[in-house]
């Protein structure tokens, strides 16, 4: 069995390594254009040269499938599906891979600082000034996780720990203790308007671009602060700006954009109620990520199912 990684950007060496010691039985490789079909893939970014060459369109005059299976180190798979992909490539998403933890603590100190209103506190602190501010009600800070997939759902019961009344929305109705959730098209603009402090953590979808509007956020409670961690084409950025200028937005907290990295004139590095972070909320781990892959590779060598399958239509 034959295993390629092709990366952009990232050296695929200590991946190499990594899995030839937690797999010997595979031969493993970088991909270099020309290569002969691979079995499985781990990528990130791939050009569709290595999708047209790895996939051959079909069966080998050697018998060869060629590629079976795409494994993205990502937890979003947006980018890659913009590919020409054949519908039988199966591609496979990473479940957690440490992910989720770092995304649970990212949000949950995003939510607290604004909620303690620590910026504010720094500001004086740096004008040398001795301040006080009123503790506000955890009740009237309903936070609202849009995406209930692995990674938003570990956020919102990690919010549960602060006490923080917890709403979650998902494309479908899911049932998660002490969490009242919100399901569909129909109910979104409740979900909005029961939530003082968003969280996105949807998947990038035709249908989920530019979620993030002036028409949606301006159904949140007035105050509302927004947590982007997912994409940045999820918001419209310009209708962001403005709704915190106008006072229906307090602020926000944006680790994802639309170009990154964000260029150098971009108004959100300068905006006194933004913080800017550098797509850095949950970063994939190697040796974590290794493992997964390793032991789903086996199960399907097994015939068995596995998790995080991609449907190619719904996107995610």
């Amino acid at each position: 069995m034959n295993i390629t990684i092709c990366f952009e950007r990232l050296d695929p060496a200590p991946w190499v390594l990594g899995l030839q010691q937690a797999f010997p039985e595979a031969a493993v490789s970088a991909w270099a254009p020309g290569a002969p079909p691979a079995d499985h893939a781990i990528v990130w970014a791939p050009p569709q040269r290595f999708i047209d060459e790895q996939t051959l369109g079909g069966q080998t005059c050697d018998g060869h499938k060629g590629l079976q299976t795409l494994f993205n180190i990502g937890a979003g798979v947006d980018a890659l599906l913009q590919l020409k992909l054949p519908p039988s490539l199966k591609v496979v998403r990473l479940d957690d891979a440490g992910m989720s933890v770092q995304m649970a603590e990212f949000v949950c100190h995003a939510v607290i600082r604004h909620f303690r209103e620590f910026d504010g506190y720094d500001a004086d602190t740096a004008a040398g000034k001795w301040s006080y501010r009123k503790p506000r009600s955890r009740a009237d800070f309903a936070v609202g996780v849009m995406g209930l997939g692995v990674l938003g759902e570990r956020v919102a019961k990690a919010l549960q720990v602060f006490e923080f009344p917890v709403n979650g929305y998902s494309r479908s109705a899911k049932d998660l203790p002490g969490i009242r959730c919100f399901g569909g098209a129909q109910g979104l603009p409740e979900f909005l308007a029961a939530t003082r402090v968003l969280v996105n953590l949807m998947p990038l979808t035709p249908e989920t671009e530019n979620i993030l509007n002036k028409t949606t956020l301006s159904q949140l409670q007035p105050g509302a602060y927004v947590i982007n961690v997912a994409r940045g084409k999820h918001l419209v950025e310009e209708d962001l700006l403005a709704l915190i200028d106008s006072g229906h937005l307090a602020g926000a907290t944006l680790d994802v954009f639309r170009t990154e990295p964000l260029p150098a004139e971009h108004p959100f590095w300068r905006h006194p109620k933004i913080t800017v972070t550098p797509h850095t909320s949950a970063r994939t781990l190697r040796e974590e990520s290794i493992a997964q892959i390793v032991g789903k590779i086996q199960a399907l060598q097994r015939g068995e199912p596995i998790n995080g399958v991609v449907d190619h239509q719904r996107g995610y």
